[in-house]
């Protein structure tokens, strides 16, 4: 068992062409994001370059990326480890989140057009069946492509772009409460795609309000459950 925690065959080599630098930070990152590599994790450089098939030197250059960005603390005579979002950091985000989406939710009721609308319910039963799978990890996927497609509809680049910058982020929180909300989230999904269709804007700001408030009660109350 390698300290890094990977399981053999979990990570496939990246291929030699390109920016080897940039495709180990989105392939580190993408193993954050999903908690593979879970928070308080010790990541060895040796090792991580040997599961992605590259010399350490992207590796490092990688993680020091990711230190800068807050997704790895580089500790000194110690190494590099996954960093353990505090509740603060956490309800910090998950509050701006809710502001964002609430915001989307209120611009697509007024803009969604009828094949945007039928692409949120497509989302939604890929979404149902995740859940009804019990394929976790699916259903997180589904979730951030349901949120970020709510996002396209509004029709504001500015707020997409503020909402990309916690996305990676709030798929990371979202993770280990998706089994607890389980089939709860996707009900409140199609409740939204409801208010949507009958451009009623402010039973969608409310709607979408309530189902991330929903999520980010249901993060901190994790211990407990």
């Amino acid at each position: 068992m390698l300290s890094a925690g990977l399981p053999q065959g979990a990570v496939p080599k990246l291929e030699r062409p390109g920016p080897l630098r940039d495709r180990v930070y989105e392939a580190l990152l993408e193993l954050i994001t999903t908690r593979t590599l879970q928070p308080g994790q010790h990541l060895v450089e040796s090792e991580l370059a040997s599961h992605l098939g590259v010399s350490r030197q992207p590796v490092r250059e990688a993680l020091q990326r990711l230190n800068t960005e807050g997704w790895v603390d580089l500790r000194p005579a110690q190494g590099a480890f996954v960093h353990e979002p505090t509740e603060e950091e956490a309800d910090q985000l998950l509050t701006v989140r809710t502001l964002l989406e609430a915001e989307a939710a209120r611009l697509a009721a007024a803009n969604a057009s009828n094949a945007g609308i039928v692409a949120l319910e497509e989302l939604c039963e890929e979404g149902e069946r995740a859940v009804a799978a019990e394929d976790v990890d699916a259903a997180v996927a589904f979730n951030a492509r349901f949120h970020r497609k709510v996002m396209e509809l509004a029709g504001n680049a500015v707020l997409a772009e503020l909402a990309a910058q916690v996305d990676r982020r709030v798929r990371w929180y979202y993770t280990p409460v998706a089994r607890q909300r389980g089939r709860q989230s996707w009900i409140e999904h199609r409740k939204l795609i409801a208010a949507i269709t009958e451009r009623d804007e402010q039973s969608a700001t409310r709607l979408m309000r309530e189902h991330t408030e929903h999520t980010r009660r249901s993060y901190h109350a994790r211990e407990e459950s």
